[in-house]
């Protein structure tokens, strides 16, 4: 059991993606600030999307919300256990490059998703939430060789018809990762998903599972963009979810 730094987002993050980080409240600046200060081996802290219908962390992917009530303490908007405002399992993140902004105006934050991990306990007693969690290993499942191969072309059909439902040009010549792993994951970020679903792809037990996952989902999204003449059009068929 590992105990990290806990940072809640309305999105989620897989191992091998890019993680850009706008900080700009209290805790989470507190966060960054001990980051920075330790050795760059140990800038680690944990990932984990908040549930649906839970205040979200102003502080994410983006710009601040200048019309937003800025919550006070470690586990603000979080309720009285906040554990259980958190999906079980999220991924730890390396700060690759943590940049402080003039006049303590924030952080700027580069991190890296690294390992999956599944969420013990959350410690609100400091000046930000921290963790326990269990690192999970990525077992690769038996058939995700074969998989992939379905999974590259599902997703080559979805492109193209998603580039067609916004009216672009799809840039070709792009290769796809050859490890059934990385491929996972990355079709996993790439995909256009809710929350839940990217939730349900990074819990999957193993490579083999997800890539079966996204197989079905690829294939599901495609044939709906097929019949919809436009991304708007297809956007209204989605449930609403906290905003990324």
């Amino acid at each position: 059991m590992t105990s990290l730094p806990l940072f809640p987002l309305n999105t989620v993050l897989f191992p091998g993606l890019l993680l850009p980080l706008n900080v700009f409240e209290a805790r989470y600046r507190a966060m960054m600030r001990d980051l920075s200060a330790a050795p760059e081996e140990q800038r680690r802290f944990a990932v984990v999307a908040i549930r649906d219908g839970r205040e979200v962390a102003p502080t994410a992917q983006g710009m601040p919300d200048t019309t937003a009530v800025t919550a006070q303490g470690p586990a603000a908007g979080f309720g009285d256990d906040p554990v259980q405002a958190f999906h079980t399992v999220g991924c730890i993140a390396d700060a690759a490059t943590i940049r402080e902004k003039p006049s303590d105006a924030g952080y700027e934050v580069l991190a890296t998703g690294t390992t999956r991990f599944r969420l013990r306990s959350v410690d609100a007693s400091g000046s930000y939430l921290t963790a326990e969690v269990d690192e999970l290993a990525e077992d690769r499942g038996e058939g995700a060789g074969a998989l992939s191969s379905g999974v590259v072309r599902a997703f080559r059909t979805y492109q193209k018809r998603l580039a067609w439902a916004n009216e672009r040009t799809l840039a070709s010549g792009q290769d796809l990762p050859a490890d059934p792993s990385v491929l996972s994951y990355l079709v996993a970020a790439a995909a256009v998903l809710d929350v839940p679903a990217k939730q349900q792809l990074l819990e999957a037990p193993d490579t083999a599972d997800r890539l079966r996952q996204e197989l079905k989902l690829l294939r599901q999204e495609s044939a709906l963009l097929g019949k919809l003449p436009s991304l708007p059009a297809v956007e209204l068929t989605r449930q609403p979810t906290s905003p990324n």
